[in-house]
Order: structure tokens, then sequence, then C-alpha cells
């Protein structure tokens, strides 16, 4: 296998490794570094011997991510007030025709399970990864972290009763979050807390993220009457310079906030029976990096 041809293998399935680095990692910049060490690896590996390149780089990137996420959980770190994943642009086009394999892959990139596999060990969400959002077969995933077949079912049994009993309940249908999302913009705009309390379930929850960089409630707000008081204040301070653009990100409909032509914020809520159940705020600057030149 020549070095061209190499990297055109490698960058067919950049997409795939990508996918893999960010779901364990809820981090865009880590998932890129995983995928570019990935790419070493593979650059630097007996090519001839890979019988199957698909499978050999899912191992490689999974085992960095790995290596990567016990190294973040070694560390320690804190972070000042709630956390979210970054934002990460999700436009799967021809590449997923079946409406149920989008569903699927909709709901392992969402905000609300990546906050979920937060709580996971290491191991625990590779399996869940592989198996429950890319359907690797048990004995691929045991090949694949060096684990007995036995040892691989458990941990997937594990990490899916932990994933299910936290999970929050919301609907995937795009089209009704993006209605929903601008009716309760609409309201919000206009000062109408009748309007924004119509779209918001009683016991909604508001998660904001600005890691201590921008303004953003430190705690999770709770209730409709608190979550709509608060966002008709921030609609009053308004955005200086502000711009609203729908794009598709984790999976579904978000709104894209720029300032002076800058990301500013992205705003993201999750919908069941109708109404609101949550609203997902992210400010800090670090995160909103990769969409700047977001259309």
């Amino acid at each position: 296998m020549t070095t061209d041809t190499a990297t055109d293998v490698f960058e067919e399935h950049r997409p795939v490794l990508l996918g893999v680095a960010y779901r364990m990692l809820g981090r865009l910049a880590d998932a890129e570094d995983v995928v570019q060490e990935a790419w070493l690896r593979w650059s630097g590996a007996d090519r001839a011997a890979v019988r199957e390149p698909r499978g050999y780089l899912v191992r490689v990137t999974t085992r960095l991510a790995i290596d990567r996420l016990r190294q973040i959980k070694s560390r320690g770190e804190t972070y000042v007030g709630p956390w979210l994943p970054e934002p990460y642009a999700t436009d799967f086009g021809d590449a997923v025709a079946d409406t149920a394999e989008r569903a699927v892959l909709a709901d392992s990139v969402s905000l609300a399970v990546l906050v979920v596999l937060e709580s996971l060990s290491p191991l625990e969400r590779a399996v869940f990864v592989l198996r429950e959002a890319f359907g690797y077969p048990y004995a691929e995933i045991a090949t694949m972290l060096e684990r007995g077949e036995a040892a691989v079912r458990q941990l997937a049994g594990r990490a899916r009763k932990h994933v299910e009993e936290r999970r929050p309940r919301y609907d995937v249908d795009p089209a009704q979050r993006r209605a929903l999302t601008e009716r309760f913009l609409a309201a919000a705009a206009e000062g109408d807390l009748a309007g924004l309390l119509a779209t918001l379930a009683p016991d909604v929850r508001l998660v904001g993220d600005s890691g201590g960089r921008s303004k953003a409630p430190l705690r999770v707000l709770e209730r409709s009457d608190k979550v709509g008081r608060f966002l008709l204040g921030v609609a009053r301070q308004g955005v200086p310079d502000a711009s609203f653009h729908f794009v598709e990100l984790n999976g579904g409909p978000a709104v894209l906030v720029r300032s002076g032509g800058k990301p500013d914020s992205v705003v993201q809520v999750d919908v069941a029976d109708g109404r609101i159940q949550a609203v997902y705020i992210i400010r800090n600057p670090d995160k909103l990096v990769s969409l700047a030149d977001t259309p």
C-alpha cells in the first residue's frame, strides 16, 4: 500500500474515527488529537499485515481515546459551573439513509446522552459507544479492547443500565424540535412570559455552560417559572449586534448566536410530549471555536 493509498484509506474512515473519539471524550479538540495520533500509528504500521483497515483504525482510535480519557480523569480537572460537551456539527447527509440508524446515531451524540456517558468508566464508555452507536459485535469489541467476550458483555450491560436509568426522556423528531425552538425564541424575544411558559414543561431544566469564562448560571435551573424568568432577563439584556442561525449540532437542530459575526453561544432544547424538557446553553468560548466558520 503506497503512502497516497494509505492516506486515502485513512481519510475514507476519518468521519467514523472522529465520531468514535468524540463520543468517547465529549471534546472535539481532544477527539481531533486522538484521530491525528491514530493517523501517525497508521502511517507507521505494517499495512500489508492489516486485513481490514476500518477495524484496525477503530481499534487504535478507541484505545487512544481510552488512554486520553483516563488521563483527563486522573488529572481531576475542576470545572466552573455545569459541564456540557463541546458542540459537534453533525450532518449525516446521504451517508446514513436509514431513518432508524439516523435516530441511533443522533441519540448517541446528543448532549443529554454525552453528559450521562461522562459518569461511566473509560472501558464502559468505549463498549457502550462501539456497541450502541456503531453496532459492533461483542466478539469484535472484545478483540479491540483485548478483553474476553464475557467481560465485554458485562461491561455493556452495566453501561446500558446506567445510561437508561439516567438518560432524560425526549423525542428526536428534528422538525418538532425546530418548531418548538422557534416558538420558544420568539416568545423570549417578545418578552412574552405566558407564551414562553407554554413551550416549557413544568419540570424543565436549564443547563448553562460557561466554564467561568462568560455569563451563565453556575447551577442548573429547574422549574418553568425560574427558567422562564431567567430567559426573559437574558433576552432583555440582549447580545450586541446579534444574529441567529439554525444549525445541526449533536444530531439535532440548534441555534448558533453570533455577536458581531463571532460565535457567542449555542442554544439547544430537548423535547418530549410537545414541551421543552431541557434547555442547554453553551457559552464557554473555548467550546465555540470550531463553529467560527459554520454557515
